[in-house]
């Protein structure tokens, strides 16, 4: 018996990164998958995005577990796509019960100097993304009538200020200001809303030339470095599954009361002096 026996969870971003991540240890669980991802990249983020090819590996990794998983290519800023790939996902695995809004981009720059393109972006997908994501999820919940969990993705940066991220930052500010509004209002249905706030992970987001190149730095030893200089804890970065552990607490069962959480995963970030 797995704590996800049963259940049907919707991952947006799930090609790579923390999404793959979240999908493999859930489906290890017992869930069966319904994987988003736009497999494209964005013009203002520095770095290349989940390819097709990402998300069909998703799905073998997936399926070798012997989870049913339906992948759909679908952009969060697109919201009658989105609905179209969540609504398929639904009708073909019979039921939904987690929610995880995992999509979201990065990209550096004084918050004067970003271009407008840099922070709609920005907004579109880490904010607007979740928002959409929630609107095309809740009604289906609400229906079932045997409520569920909605994990959005902030960030450390969604609950304390730090340089050179405004777009970022101020987007996932937002998405923790959208899940404390809708513990409010679907509380009633039994549907459980929390963020979770990780620090820098080890991913593609942070792990790229662009990065190193605007933190001064030639490659990942020496931005190793400058990140352990973030953290009370010894360590530059946590690991994808360090936050897929605190996504499979708010998942299961385990959490059945726990709402309005903004669960840190953050190595001492939040409350690094100086």
């Amino acid at each position: 018996m797995g704590r996800m026996d049963g259940k049907v969870v919707l991952i947006t971003g799930a090609a790579r990164g923390q999404g793959r991540s979240h999908a493999l240890r859930l489906a290890e669980e017992g869930a069966d998958i319904i994987a988003v991802d736009a497999c494209t990249d964005v013009g203002s983020a520095p770095y290349g995005l989940a390819t097709e090819d990402d998300l069909a590996e998703t799905v073998k990794l997936v399926e070798n577990l012997d989870r049913r998983i339906v992948a759909r290519r679908a952009d969060v800023r697109d919201y009658a796509g989105l609905k179209a790939a969540v609504d398929q996902g639904v009708s073909e695995l019979g039921r939904l019960d987690v929610v995880c809004a995992n999509a979201g981009i990065l990209s550096f720059g004084p918050a004067w100097e970003l271009t407008d393109e840099q922070w709609q972006d920005m907004i579109d997908i880490n904010l607007t993304g979740v928002w959409h994501t929630v609107k095309a999820v809740i009604p289906t919940l609400i229906a079932q009538g045997t409520g569920g969990s909605v994990i959005l993705t902030s960030s450390v940066a969604g609950l304390k200020g730090f340089g050179y991220v405004g777009a970022y930052s101020a987007a996932k500010h937002g998405v923790v200001g959208l899940m404390r509004t809708l513990v409010n209002e679907v509380s009633a249905y039994n549907i459980r809303v929390n963020c979770v706030n990780p620090t820098t992970v080890d991913t593609d987001m942070i792990q790229n030339q662009a990065a190193y190149g605007y933190f001064q730095v030639d490659n990942r030893e020496d931005f190793d470095a400058v990140f352990r200089t973030f953290h009370t804890l010894p360590v530059p970065w946590i690991e994808k599954r360090d936050v897929t552990a605190a996504v499979l607490y708010l998942a299961s069962d385990d959490s059945r009361y726990v709402t309005g959480l903004t669960l840190s995963i953050d190595a001492g970030f939040l409350n690094k002096v100086g």
